[in-house]
């Protein structure tokens, strides 16, 4: 697992399901997991277990007995690197992959039926709407001059080009944001806003936001974080550094 930068991020990104195969050797060797070759991806799980298959490194190619496999794709099994052999189907697996903090893929897990899959990336995934893009953390990781900053934001007009809203909440010395065109990227702020994520940094430090205040909004908007409440009552975030007394 690698260390996340980013306190703010949570779970797995780009959450795919990818259908394998879980084959077995006639001479016990461990079992291997291939990708279904392109052309037989139309063939329902049923017609796949317990068939005889061709081996690649990177594919396999099913026998079903009803749809014989062609000269030309076994013409490609054979020019393909890695040939092992023919083995048998035991089972079609839906595996789960996704990116992890830093991009690099992740295997996250194995299931056997393609609606337990999408209900796990549904349950990982995170949405619009969802639970997932809010959070509340302890007003200790600002000063006392920084959420004075902040409540005057709240209490006047955020300039538009900071690409978040502060807000009070009723009957509490809490105060929200409410971010804008997030994820801070700079891809993605270059395609909604036409700026880089330096340049909104920059933009803020040029209207003398507290560093505090900038490190903390630059962080949950890369995470796309949509809702950030700072309150006294709220817990810390681990690793997220205190404000100095």
């Amino acid at each position: 697992m690698t260390q996340n930068p980013n306190l703010f991020v949570r779970g797995y990104w780009n959450l795919k399901i990818v259908r394998t195969l879980s084959i077995s050797y006639e001479d016990g060797s461990p079992h291997v997991w291939r990708n279904i070759h392109p052309s037989q991806q139309h063939l329902c799980d049923a017609a796949l277990v317990s068939s005889p298959c061709i081996i690649t490194s990177d594919f396999a190619v099913v026998r079903t007995g009803t749809e014989p496999v062609g000269a030309a794709l076994i013409a490609e099994c054979d020019a393909a690197e890695g040939v092992s052999g023919e083995g048998v189907v035991g089972a079609v697996v839906y595996a789960i992959h996704g990116d992890d903090f830093d991009g690099r893929p992740v295997h996250i897990g194995d299931t056997y039926s393609a609606e337990a899959a999408r209900e796990v990336v549904q349950r990982l995934s995170f949405e619009t709407g969802y639970y997932s893009r809010c959070w509340e953390i302890s007003s200790a990781h600002i000063s006392h001059e920084t959420g004075q900053y902040l409540a005057n934001l709240a209490d006047l007009a955020t300039p538009e080009a900071f690409l978040f809203i502060a807000f009070r909440i009723p009957y509490s010395p809490a105060i929200g944001v409410k971010l804008i065109s997030t994820p801070w990227t700079d891809q993605h702020l270059q395609d909604v806003e036409g700026i880089t994520a330096e340049q909104l940094r920059q933009e803020h430090r040029s209207k003398g936001m507290p560093d505090d205040l900038a490190n903390i909004l630059e962080l949950a908007g890369q995470a796309d974080v949509r809702i950030l409440i700072l309150d006294a009552d709220a817990p810390v975030l681990p690793g997220l550094p205190l404000a100095e007394s």
